[in-house]
């Protein structure tokens, strides 16, 4: 063998282990990345998880906002991803408890009796003004002592929280203002769910969203507001009783 062939074979050689470990980094990059990804969302190789979702608010009580189908189809893409399975099933009909199976959960407490559980139980200090006559706090939250109104396709805010208790899967809550906003949160998980599990790890958090605009860039433009995991898991005082109620229940009964 001269050495012009030699240094051919040899060229050939390295090429291939060059190939050969740029495949082997590459496939342990992606698998790390799935790793955690699966990990975040609580969704290991073929496990099983509950798609939860509302009613829409203005609609009938078996209607489905499109928005919110949008939000589900987004959630869907991600399971998917992970390797897992999804079940779909409406507000009223799941009715089990929470930790066995990955939940994500749609829809404001108004048009979601699930919601409204998870909320109840996880999410003690916030309050969500369903009243559906017309009026400036219709739709409001109350996170503390803060409150947060909307102003229908200008300036909506919705919730995006993580809760997970002991080793149990996680919930994820998509509580918004109306139905674009859930698909608005769903869209900001979708996008930086890597860059809020190297902040909370597989903690819960809770974040405040504003969705901008939404009547001209429908749920693109999303802002974080805050992170209130605290102030949402803080229950909210008792209201104090009024003067006249006060003075009813001190006033001696006559003989």
């Amino acid at each position: 063998m001269n050495d012009d062939v030699r240094n051919i074979v040899l060229g050939v050689i390295a090429a291939g282990i060059s190939a050969a470990l740029g495949w082997l980094t590459r496939t342990y990059l992606w698998k790390r990345k799935l790793r955690r990804k699966q990990a975040f969302f609580g969704l290991p190789e073929n496990s099983e998880s509950l798609l939860v979702v509302n009613r829409d608010a203005g609609g009938t009580e078996l209607a489905v906002h499109r928005y919110d189908v949008f939000a589900l189809l987004e959630l869907s893409a991600l399971i998917k991803d992970c390797g897992a399975n999804a079940q779909v099933v409406t507000q009223d009909a799941a009715q089990q408890g929470f930790g066995e199976r990955t939940e994500f959960c749609v829809g404001g407490p108004g048009s979601n009796r699930r919601m409204l559980a998870h909320m109840s139980v996880m999410l003690p200090g916030v309050r969500v003004n369903v009243d559906p006559e017309p009026g400036p706090d219709r739709g409001a939250f109350q996170i503390g002592s803060e409150r947060y109104r909307m102003e229908a396709g200008v300036t909506e805010y919705v919730l995006l929280a993580r809760i997970t208790a002991g080793p149990s899967r996680p919930v994820f809550l998509f509580c918004g203002q109306r139905a674009i906003t859930n698909q608005a949160a769903t869209r900001y998980l979708a996008r930086n769910h890597e860059r809020l599990a190297r902040k909370h790890g597989n903690g819960s958090f809770v974040l405040l969203l504003k969705v901008v605009n939404s009547q001209a860039y429908g749920p693109d433009v999303v802002e974080l507001v805050a992170d209130v995991t605290r102030a949402a898991q803080t229950p909210l005082p008792s209201p104090e009783p009024s003067a006249d109620s006060a003075s009813s229940t001190t006033r001696p009964a006559r003989s």
